[in-house]
């Protein structure tokens, strides 16, 4: 249960309230047929983290929020160790410059995926609730990765993209290991912009199943982060 008064970090959707009012040994966790179905409704929002899980990300969030002024700013610093450009400005009909509300990171490619060099795999830092077996890692990108203008939805050419990316990436990669059925063993998907806690950096989510540790770290170049980032 939410254990302060002061406005939460970011906006709280239904599921979270909800999520706040359970304990942990009510809360159940996300299975991986949970998952597939899920993301092939693309219901999104049904995505839950654990009661205490979200309770110290929204504490988290604020302490952060204080000390870094965004979570972006923290991510880029701490974890990406990326620049964070100013953001970018267009002019009003007085010639004044007028910021808009996403930076615009320089990139090698303007192709999300085609240049490495252009995004960064992660451990994330505050996975939903899933259950045992399954990792969440967090693909970064310099590269903006166009969406619908009503609701901010994948375009059909960006989940092409993505699609491929995943594929080379991850199921490709458990192919070469052996895996029988190696896409069974891979979801993804990106919130669109209502649901995101991070929106302007731009991010997909990856879930695997079943994928030891050393492979883990191949993706992520990190071993398993337990407590609070900082």
């Amino acid at each position: 249960m939410e254990t302060t008064s002061e406005p939460p970090a970011f906006n709280l959707t239904d599921t979270d309230r909800e999520v706040l009012a359970m304990t942990d040994d009510q809360f159940v966790p996300h299975d991986w047929d949970n998952l597939k179905d899920i993301i092939a409704r693309n219901d999104l929002g049904a995505l839950k983290r654990k009661p205490s899980d979200l309770v110290r990300y929204l504490s988290w969030s604020r302490d952060t929020k204080a000390q870094y002024g965004s979570i972006t700013n923290f991510i880029c610093k701490r974890r990406l160790g990326w620049h964070l450009p100013e953001p970018a400005g267009t002019s009003d009909s007085s010639g004044t410059a007028v910021a808009d509300s996403e930076p615009v990171f320089p990139y090698n490619n303007p192709i999300p995926f085609a240049d490495p060099s252009d995004y960064k795999i992660l451990r994330n830092d505050w996975p939903y609730g899933l259950a045992p077996g399954i990792a969440h890692l967090c693909v970064w990108l310099r590269t903006p990765v166009p969406v619908q203008e009503h609701g901010g939805d994948l375009t059909e050419e960006s989940r092409a993209l993505i699609e491929g990316f995943v594929l080379r990436t991850f199921v490709d990669r458990l192919a070469r290991e052996g895996y029988s059925n190696p896409e069974d063993h891979v979801l993804w998907f990106k919130n669109w912009t209502a649901l995101q806690s991070v929106r302007s950096l731009e991010h997909i989510h990856v879930l695997v199943r079943d994928v030891p540790e050393s492979i883990l770290f191949e993706w992520t170049q990190e071993p398993p982060r337990d407590g609070v980032p900082n």
